[in-house]
């Protein structure tokens, strides 16, 4: 059995090179004043939370997701950014940074839907990190908690570099005051990216 350490580093770097997009996406979500900091950080811990359960479970059954219909994933970015599109041609968000707190306590219906987008991003976001974390974990079962553990740190590690992307004092002002903007363009571009891999479902578009 390989040493902790080398567990740890393979943990830290296969989280690293599977989730650099994820960087991008976060600060998106952290420029926009329509989500709050919580429920960004509850949203991707709950994203990443899926994965890696769901990769366990694959790695248990030795269940392999077909790559097409993870594609399907796409339909709740997609879904999200033609929404927030929508929003920003009605004019709507101006001010929802600056709603009444009791609109956002923990609990809400409105808190926890924004909690479950961020959730819902990071899991079609995961194609990538289901086709790596599966055979992981298939190599050695006993070692998937200490995988999970460094996941879990590696989330918190992300959350901060994204927030402090949006905050820091060279390129951070940019970014939030274009980020309720680009949110949705972002999350659209994401979910086509995504659905396109489903394209051998379409007749006509897979294939033989």
């Amino acid at each position: 059995m390989e040493p902790l350490s080398s567990t740890l580093g393979i943990g830290a770097v296969v989280f690293a090179t599977t989730n650099i997009d994820d960087l991008l996406i976060l600060s998106a979500f952290f420029s926009n004043p329509a989500y709050r900091v919580r429920q960004i950080v509850v949203g991707q811990f709950l994203g990443m939370a899926a994965l890696t359960v769901a990769s366990g479970v694959c790695a248990l059954f030795a269940f392999a997701v077909p790559d097409a219909w993870l594609g399907l994933l796409g339909l709740a970015p997609l879904g999200l950014g033609l929404r927030g599109l929508w929003g920003l041609w009605r004019g709507e968000g101006e001010d929802e940074g600056r709603e009444d707190a009791s609109e956002d306590r923990p609990g809400t219906w409105t808190a926890g839907f924004k909690a479950l987008a961020v959730a819902g991003v990071t899991v079609a976001n995961g194609g990538d990190n289901l086709g790596v974390y599966i055979p992981l974990f298939s190599s050695g079962a006993g070692r998937i908690p200490v995988y999970a553990g460094v996941f879990a740190v590696m989330t918190a590690a992300w959350c901060a570099v994204g927030f402090w992307l949006v905050n820091n004092p060279l390129i951070g002002e940019r970014i939030r005051r274009y980020g309720r903007v680009t949110l949705p363009f972002v999350l659209i571009a994401l979910g086509v990216w995504i659905l396109s891999r489903s394209r051998e479902l379409l007749p006509g578009f897979g294939g033989s």
